[in-house]
């Protein structure tokens, strides 16, 4: 079966720069030579294993830089996704996902943007299809992520406030079956509470709910808890939520996923949030520990980030 691929848009050190700094490189030189690079690329054909994850690697590399170079223009693409559209599943091609939506977004960009969009979106098809052909003809060739797997294409999530420690805002929200759930008596009820940020249309979002759903398991022996907000479904959204319940149930997700009121001071903080995925880990007390995880957690790099961090939310909460 083809694994679902998570696209990574930007590393950690373009996530220091606002959007309204990073500008689109329009430069025609470099799209060609990377057209050819991707060509070369597309044309190997490993012999083994180990060729074969190293052509994977290279290739998602691709792909990053297709979207960090343009990382304003792509994330309008992103953001204008339609609400109502389920994310792609196993077996669909994510250029062809990301050609779709631009071509619904095409309104908002000039002719030369809406071209380097839809140049990215097909070298990113091309790509793609020989992901498939390697996973096919090496299972697991594409496993294991690269260090800088990471998001949807964004500004940082970090927090503001004053001191070492800031309190994750106070909600009174519901679970996507509309149970009652408090922010003060989640996270009292936890060692640690793993807070993930995700929407529906977002692919490294999707492609990270299964891992999520195993650190859930292994934080349950230690009191803690991973809780997810899709951000499509704030203010209880019907539509979203059916959509989000609908892809948790297809990836086997157990973790409670929740909502709230947007013009809430955790739905204002969830609003300012412009990087999928983003994780925060919380304390027993309310309070976040340390910076936030920006991208998927499936990454080396941030996997290790999470699991420091977790370690100092129990230590916080025994303390």
């Amino acid at each position: 079966m083809k694994t679902k691929r998570i696209l990574t848009a930007l590393t950690a050190l373009l996530l220091l720069f606002s959007l309204a700094a990073c500008g689109t490189d329009k430069g025609g030189g470099k799209n060609d030579g990377r057209k050819a690079e991707i060509a070369a690329l597309i044309a190997k054909e490993p012999g083994t294993q180990e060729e074969a994850a190293d052509l994977h690697r290279k290739l998602m590399e691709q792909e990053n830089a297709i979207l960090s170079e343009n990382s304003a223009l792509w994330e309008k693409v992103f953001l204008s996704a339609n609400k109502g559209s389920i994310m792609i599943e196993d077996g669909s091609n994510y250029g062809d996902f990301l050609l779709k939506t631009i071509d619904g977004a095409k309104k908002q960009f000039k002719a030369d943007e809406l071209k380097l969009l839809k140049d990215g979106a097909e070298l990113i098809r091309r790509i793609e299809v020989k992901l498939t052909a390697l996973e096919n003809k090496f299972p697991g060739c594409g496993k294991k992520p690269s260090d800088g797997d990471m998001s949807v294409p964004a500004e940082s999530g970090k927090p503001t406030g004053k001191g070492d420690l800031t309190k994750f805002p106070a909600f009174d929200g519901r679970d996507l079956d509309g149970n009652e759930v408090k922010s003060g008596t989640l996270f009292a009820g936890n060692t640690v509470t793993v807070v993930n940020f995700w929407f529906t249309t977002c692919s490294p979002c999707v492609g990270e709910l299964a891992d999520l759903d195993a650190l859930n398991k292994r934080l349950a022996e230690k009191g803690g808890a991973v809780i997810g907000i899709n951000s499509f479904t704030l203010d209880g959204d019907k539509t979203a939520i059916n959509d989000a319940k609908d892809i948790l149930t297809k990836k086997g997700v157990s973790y409670k996923n929740i909502w709230f009121d947007s013009k809430s001071e955790a739905g204002k903080f969830t609003s300012g949030l412009f990087s999928y995925p983003t994780t925060y880990v919380v304390d027993k007390n309310g309070n976040i520990v340390g910076d936030p995880i920006v991208g998927a957690i499936t990454g080396k790099k941030q996997a290790e980030a999470l699991e420091k961090l977790i370690d100092q939310a129990i230590a916080n909460s025994k303390g």
